[in-house]
């Protein structure tokens, strides 16, 4: 990709790709343009004015210009600001939603190399910079452009002498000014960066507050914070210390020009060869030249940090999808699964599973055995498609997975994890996350899925039933109750092919042999794949896998296997007998 930091290419690429609302932009330009030409008007009045003054001469059809100019000026400039700014807000609102877009659509594989927290600043903060360039400091750059060409040029016409003596300023303040830009678009930069970095540290603290007391690791993390607050400070103090040069050098420049202005001008007054209107309408000019440079480092400033931003947003839109978005819709069930010798690694010196082959006939229960770490539940990320197989296929019936497209194929699926994941809002959202249709869904159905997985009566007794809040991730259940939440979330979607990470792990022995039953009704006539833990639940399965470091090492019954596979058989015996 082209370096961003020094072409405009990408940047303006990436603002015209989005919805940009031409009309308010051309006259919001136009507007901030004519209120421009309104204030070099100004000047020109004044000088009318005060050349012509005394109490018998005032002219009212000059004040009344000047006032109706005034006028004219801040009714045009307020419709330009809100204009510009609806044009900078809709542009950031249409590059936050095909991130948005894009992220949810991003296969798992990006967010286990990006952290959340720093994903979240390129969707809000980096937008903001771009919004911020658009809106403010472009029309501000634009309009700063005009006031200064047609300054310069009223002035030539009205006294070259002193307009070239002024015009000394403009090298000298640029001198200034390029450089101190230069330093603050690298400030600027690397206050990004950190701000990120913070922002997915808190984040992440804050995210597993949990982890955080139960390990009592508040000194680590306070370390942490604190560490990350004195870098965005030594960031800040830098950008404030450039200030701090600006200011001062940029109002000695101004007060040395205007001085020298006056005092070149008072004598040319005083000699008649100048007007004092003239002298004054020079003054006016000479701020409505010198202010706009002071505001061009600014710009050129947020221009460097919008294309950094740029650079990040792009990165991210960059990104592939995931495969198979536009896919063929097929019926799995009563249809095989066969894995033909898959293998994947996360990184590429690290192979996680090499050369696994199975077969699920329709309505087989495959189990998956073995040491902790062995690749069981890679296998399981490969079959719901939130990896591709680095070597190998999947196939269902006569067709390869890839062909079928992700709403598809993961719509026709019951997944139930060891560790069930909940969404922040209400159990009924929870039952029915995902699903189309999902407010014409009755409360009688919930209410039977609820019972079919033994969960009615934990419900029932909280004063709102199924509309009561579970807290972020669910933390207002236990972990029973939110896996029971979750064999019930899978009843409803009457999928035709299960997938369970040890399914009851969460619940008690009363409530584990009610819900075994539950699931063995579900399982009817469905293909189902068990990741155990337990042996106890899977001595029935109609083909065990067992699995060591990436490699299927045995396969067979439970009773096949107790007799041919010695880490099985020990196992067994330890789980077994006790």
């Amino acid at each position: 990709m082209e370096n961003t930091q020094t072409g405009l290419k990408p940047f303006i690429k990436l603002i015209l790709s989005t919805k940009i609302p031409k009309n308010a932009l051309i006259i919001g330009m136009v507007g901030s343009i004519l209120t421009t030409l309104a204030g070099l008007v100004v000047p020109i009045l004044t000088k009318n004015l005060v050349d012509g003054f005394s109490v018998a001469s005032i002219s009212f059809p000059l004040l009344i210009a000047i006032g109706i100019a005034f006028v004219v000026q801040a009714i045009i400039s307020g419709i330009s600001i809100y204009l510009l700014a609806a044009v900078g807000q809709k542009i950031v609102a249409s590059l936050r939603e095909r991130m948005w877009l894009k992220l949810v659509r991003l296969p798992v594989g990006y967010y286990d190399q990006n952290s959340s927290g720093e994903t979240v600043s390129r969707v809000v903060n980096d937008t903001s910079v771009v919004k911020d360039l658009i809106t403010d400091h472009f029309p501000q750059f634009i309009a700063g452009i005009i006031s200064i060409i047609g300054a310069v040029t009223l002035l030539l016409i009205m006294d070259w002498k002193m307009t070239l003596l002024m015009l000394i300023a403009v090298p000298v303040t640029l001198a200034i000014m390029i450089p101190l830009g230069k330093r603050m678009a690298k400030i600027s930069r690397g206050l990004q960066d950190e701000t990120a970095t913070f922002t997915g540290n808190v984040q992440q603290t804050l995210s597993e507050i949990r982890l955080m007391k139960a390990s009592t690791a508040e000194k680590d993390e306070e370390a942490k914070g604190l560490s990350g607050i004195e870098k965005l400070l030594g960031f800040g103090l830098k950008e404030a210390r450039v200030f701090a040069l600006i200011a001062p050098l940029m109002q000695f420049v101004i007060m040395l020009v205007i001085v020298v202005i006056i005092a070149y001008g008072g004598m040319r007054v005083a000699s008649g060869e100048m007007s004092t209107g003239t002298l004054v309408a020079f003054l006016l000019y000479l701020f409505q030249i010198i202010m706009p440079i002071t505001t061009f480092a600014m710009f050129f400033t947020q221009l460097q940090k919008a294309k950094g931003a740029t650079e990040r947003i792009i990165d991210v839109l960059n990104v592939p999808l995931e495969s198979g978005q536009n896919g063929n819709e097929i019926d799995i069930a009563n249809q095989p699964i066969e894995v033909s010798n898959i293998s994947f690694s996360y990184t590429e010196d690290e192979p996680v599973i090499d050369g696994i082959s199975f077969r699920a006939n329709p309505g087989e229960m495959i189990a998956f055995a073995g040491p902790s770490g062995g690749g069981k539940t890679t296998v399981f990320g490969l079959l719901e498609r939130f990896y591709e197989p680095s070597a190998g296929e999947i196939k269902v019936g006569d067709t390869p997975i890839p062909d079928i497209s992700i709403q598809s194929w993961r719509s026709q699926i019951g997944y139930v994890a060891q560790e069930s994941a909940m969404m922040a809002g209400t159990i009924r959202e929870n039952l029915t996350y995902g699903l189309e249709n999902r407010d014409a869904i009755s409360d009688e159905r919930l209410w039977e899925v609820a019972e079919m997985a033994y969960a009615d009566q934990f419900i029932k007794e909280f004063s709102n039933g199924l509309d009561t809040e579970v807290g972020e991730r669910g933390v207002k259940l236990s972990g029973g109750q939110r896996q029971r939440i979750a064999i019930a979330r899978a009843f409803l979607r009457d999928p035709k092919l299960l997938m369970m990470d040890e399914a009851t792990a969460s619940l008690d022995s009363q409530s584990e042999s009610v819900v075994q039953r539950a699931l063995g009704r579900l399982m009817e006539g469905r293909t189902t794949f068990v990741i155990a833990h337990r042996l106890s639940t899977i001595v029935h399965a109609d083909q065990i896998i067992f699995i060591e470091k990436g490699r299927i090492t045995g396969r067979g019954t439970h009773e096949e296997l107790t007799q041919s596979h010695p880490l099985y058989r020990e196992f067994a015996a330890q789980q077994l007998t006790e």
